[in-house]
């Protein structure tokens, strides 16, 4: 449990007071929850299954707590992880602004009654002001009178939170924000959150958004622990804190040496008193009634030295106990896949005179050689994900061809690739049907699936652990794919599942294709090669990408 360090004062706010809450089956997310949530801009992390989102829905009333309260202080708008609209409605239904059109054109148009002032109430420049916000989010040119079956995912996003900022909420909740937003409209939603002036609680594995937050609240085991400061800041406090836990350990793990040799000492210096008092009774050298009193001291004596290093020992345990608990097992993934490297100089993809069935293009000819590591950025809907599948062979083009000369593997965005039904070594086994039991769970262990862990049915996994059961199936697979192709890998993912990831390409020896918005992540693992996608797919650099403007 943890309260807030201190916000300045306001009317908005969040607080939550001995907050139960539990999942259907039984199992305990959050047990007497004490946080608050005052103004300024809060960065909510952990690792999946944390109870981040299910925080968020508590706080906009979208689950009710098995016990305890939930109290916001102001007007709240909240942004789902995923956002859906009925396709049929029109923009400015969706912002929720349609009847007071209606009703501001009618009065326009001379139908001045009450019902329609009522409507519109104080609301007279509320089609100006939507314009306005659209077009500072990049939907200037969408229009209120057109369809939401004319949008693309990420403008759907942008048209929810759009419709939160017309409502002017004082307390705002987002939920993965950036994950289906393409690097144009993450720019515009960094912009809004650093413009942000009420209570801001954003979960997000995104670097950059996290990077504009005021605060860090990190949730693990239930419990919420505050850093002051952005994300860089945290991760700086949290090495200190590890290092110094780290110290910790080896210092309980020092004393627990010494009380396990000075226990060990202890009862051979009883022994030898033991045998000593013996041989004096059996040689009768003292008077019976004296050596009888010796004996009963000395028995005494040895007892309380016995219970004195026995305590010893437990309280050196317990102090070992509790370093090791302060040190996080957010473990990382070791792995070696040396067989994945393609011959130097090999060609491992080409592609001709390439037409996409949604009309993008690579003109000529275009080649990937050796392993070479390609990061493909573009707008949402610019075609990379049809270009990936193209290259798998799922879809065909309408022209040209797509040719892998290696083994390749796809891991798409959904994740699904897996057997709900099987374990997750059943699973591996598909993809390596020659391989034997235990070799599958040698190479599966370094995926962090240890022990019976491996016989999860994936259906039970959480979203980072079936992460890495996929990945864990496309690289253990037979042959040794010597091109993966990786598609927003990072979305839904929290920050130690993106390490793990990292740690595993790092380990990766083929040749790479990823499809990311998410420039700090590409950055960590080698990219060689910046390719965009507008059209025609061109070259393009990290500089490009990262100062591409924002206007249009």
């Amino acid at each position: 449990m943890s309260v807030y360090p201190g916000f300045p004062t306001s009317a908005a706010s969040v607080t939550c007071t001995a907050l139960h809450y539990t999942w259907p089956e039984g199992t305990p997310v959050f047990e007497d929850l004490q946080v608050a949530f005052g103004p300024g801009r809060t960065g909510l992390i952990g690792l999946n299954g944390s109870g981040k989102s299910t925080l968020l829905k508590l706080i906009a009333g979208q689950l009710t707590p098995s016990s305890g309260t939930v109290r916001t202080a102001g007007s709240l708008g909240y942004l789902p992880q995923n956002v859906t609209f009925d396709t049929q409605l029109r923009v400015d239904e969706a912002l929720g602004i349609a009847a007071t059109r209606t009703a501001l054109h009618a009065i326009e148009a001379g139908e001045a009654t009450e019902e329609n002032f009522t409507v519109v109430g104080d609301d007279w420049d509320v089609e100006e002001r939507a314009i306005a916000l659209l077009s500072s989010l990049g939907l200037g040119s969408i229009g209120l009178d057109r369809t939401l079956g004319e949008v693309s995912g990420g403008e759907s996003v942008l048209l929810r939170l759009a419709a939160l900022l017309l409502e002017r909420p004082d307390i705002l909740l987002l939920d993965e924000p950036t994950n289906n937003l393409d690097l144009r409209a993450r720019r515009r939603l960094y912009a809004t959150v650093e413009a942000w002036s009420g209570v801001l609680i954003v979960v997000s594995h995104d670097r950059e958004l996290l990077d504009r937050v005021d605060q860090i609240a990190d949730i693990r085991s239930g419990e919420i622990i505050w850093y002051g400061g952005n994300l860089s800041a945290y991760e700086e406090a949290l090495a200190a804190e590890q290092e110094a836990a780290q110290r910790m350990v080896r210092v309980a793990e020092s004393d627990l040496k010494k009380q396990k040799r000075e226990l060990a000492d202890a009862h051979v210096k009883l022994a030898r008193r033991k045998r000593y008092g013996q041989k004096m009774w059996d040689t009768k050298r003292e008077p019976k009634i004296v050596m009888g009193e010796r004996k009963r001291q000395a028995q005494v004596a040895a007892g309380k030295h016995r219970v004195m290093h026995e305590e010893k020992l437990t309280e050196a345990k317990e102090r070992l106990d509790e370093a090791v608990e302060a040190v996080r097992d957010d473990a990382e993934i070791h792995i070696d896949l040396a067989a994945t490297a393609p011959p130097p100089g090999r060609t491992v993809l080409t592609l001709r005179d390439l037409h996409l069935v949604h009309g993008a293009r690579v003109q000529g000819e275009f080649e990937l050689r050796g392993p070479e590591r390609i990061a493909l950025v573009g707008r949402n809907g610019a075609g990379k994900t049809t270009l990936l599948r193209t290259i798998t062979g799922e879809l065909a083009p309408l022209e040209g061809e797509a040719v892998a000369h290696v083994p390749l593997r796809f891991l798409p965005q959904r994740l699904d690739v897996l057997d709900d039904e099987l374990s997750v070594a059943d699973n591996v086994a598909r993809f390596a049907p020659g391989a034997t039991n235990n070799h599958i769970r040698a190479r599966l262990a370094r995926f962090l699936f240890k022990g019976a862990r491996a016989d999860q049915k994936t259906a039970t996994l959480s979203g980072g652990e079936r992460f890495r059961a996929t990945l864990a199936a496309l690289m253990l697979a037979e042959p040794a794919p010597q091109l993966l192709m990786l598609d927003e890998p990072t979305n839904n993912l929290d920050m130690a599942s993106v390490r793990q990831l990292t740690t595993a390409l790092e380990s990766y020896e083929g040749a790479l294709i990823v499809a990311s918005h998410d420039v700090p992540f590409l950055d960590s693992i080698g990219i060689t090669r910046w390719l965009v996608l507008d059209g025609e797919l061109r070259d393009t650099t990290p500089e490009e990408v990262r100062d591409e403007p924002i206007t249009g």
